[in-house]
């Protein structure tokens, strides 16, 4: 009797059916375009759908900085940097209320789910780290740009302020690497933190004293030789004054060196957050 050919015992097999691959063997080769938006569109609507709170209330706060400052130090023709007082610190707000948000985006995005139990969303879908690092970064770059083109917008009408902008690039590079190096800092804190008080005490004891000496008040030549030093070991101080740059023609650091040291600063960054990520500290049981 002949052997009848034998069946491929593997035929019926799960992972051999369409759609499946083999363990180890990624199905989305390259960038998972449709994962990235899918993250980045769901964080963009969880923070709009709460606008009032992180877009306008971050703007008339920092519109009452500006009103505050210009009727107390802004009378009697005072200039800085050869231009009115008004038209100097214009600039450092809008510069501080998108470098706080995009720290305060980041820094609540996983740490929600950290606490709440549902980190799963962030970790199961098929998405590398580079793809979920970067679908929360870009999404609190975009709270930020909101909130500074709020502010700007506002400014634009008040009265007595000039805000029209001298240098397009300089306003676009130091807005994307302020808003990137707080985004990053954020997705850092929401890694180490386990609780809404660790991101707090970041907030309150990290970022809000470096925004507020960072020059965005004053120019710093008039300080003392200690206190400038001390400022230009300040990552926000090259941030706004950069920014500043953008809108004055004028700074009080040298622009091309700013944006050096905060690319390698978002660099590092982005380095240390991939690999805490990677590693799924604090994150992954």
């Amino acid at each position: 009797m002949l052997d009848q050919p034998k069946k491929d015992q593997t035929s019926n097999s799960p992972m051999s059916a369409p759609g499946f691959a083999e363990p180890g063997v990624p199905v989305i080769r390259g960038v998972n375009w449709a994962g990235f938006l899918a993250l980045y569109w769901k964080e963009v609507r969880r923070f709009f759908k709460v606008q009032l709170q992180t877009v306008w209330a971050p703007s008339i706060t920092t519109l009452l900085f500006l009103i505050i400052f210009t009727v107390a130090m802004g009378r009697g023709g005072r200039t800085v940097l050869g231009v009115p007082f008004a038209d100097f610190i214009a600039p450092g707000l809008i510069c501080m209320g998108m470098l706080q948000n995009a720290f305060a985006n980041s820094s609540f995005a996983m740490l929600v789910g950290k606490i709440q139990g549902t980190i799963v969303d962030y970790l199961t879908p098929p998405l590398s780290v580079g793809e979920l690092l970067a679908a929360l970064v870009t999404s609190s770059m975009t709270r930020a740009a909101l909130v500074g083109f709020a502010v700007w917008l506002a400014m634009f009408f008040w009265p007595g302020v000039n805000v029209s902008v001298a240098h397009w690039w300089a306003v676009l590079w130091f807005g994307i690497m302020g808003s990137a190096m707080l985004a990053l800092l954020g997705v850092l804190t929401s890694i180490w933190a386990e609780k809404f008080d660790h991101a707090a005490a970041v907030s309150n004891f990290v970022v809000a004293p470096l925004a507020l000496l960072s020059g965005t008040f004053y120019s710093i030549d008039r300080l003392s030789p200690a206190f400038q030093t001390v400022s230009h070991a300040n990552p926000f101080f090259y941030a706004i004054s950069g920014f500043r740059y953008g809108f004055l023609g004028e700074a009080d650091s040298p622009v091309g060196l700013g944006a050096i040291i905060l690319l390698a600063i978002n660099v590092g960054l982005a380095l240390i957050c991939y690999v805490l990520l990677k590693a799924g500290w604090k994150i992954k049981s």
